[in-house]
């Protein structure tokens, strides 16, 4: 997926973590910003804004301040207190624009909403080589970081 085309998904994380969901999002075939740095939850909404993201993903203890914040400044449809891949794969289906988690920060996550937004948008489902589909899961590359405009 070329850069001009990429969909891309922020993950934001209040312990400055993510990089699990990053890999997941990147097996779905999207392109992941990840917000680097503790409170990284809390910028979400900036960098969508920046990056002209599709997604925004945070991650935090209640699972809702960066989502809310989001919502906030910038009106995004938003769903928080999420506790499961799958509550975030309905959110997408539901045109839910920014997720809000509890610390869940795994490859299966961020493949499965990562997938359901590939659907959703119409590019297609992803490459296939996420959890569970085979893939080499080497992990390799890294996810691009993104800071607050």
């Amino acid at each position: 997926m070329s850069e001009a085309t990429a969909v891309k998904i922020v993950i934001g994380h209040r312990l400055g973590k993510g990089q699990s969901v990053a890999d997941g999002v990147r097996a779905a075939g999207a392109e992941p910003v990840l917000i680097p740095g503790p409170g990284a939850d809390m910028k979400v909404g900036d960098v969508m804004q920046a990056e002209g993201a599709a997604l925004g993903i945070s991650f935090c203890g209640s699972g809702g301040a960066g989502a809310v914040t989001a919502k906030a400044k910038y009106g995004h449809d938003i769903e928080f207190g999420m506790r499961s891949a799958q509550a975030g794969v309905t959110a997408v289906q539901q045109g839910r624009t920014v997720l809000g988690f509890g610390f869940l920060d795994s490859e299966e996550l961020g493949y499965a909403v990562a997938t359901a937004l590939l659907a959703k948008l119409g590019t297609g489902t992803g490459t296939g080589t996420g959890p569970g589909t085979g893939g080499s899961g080497d992990g390799a590359g890294s996810a691009r970081t993104g800071e607050s405009a």
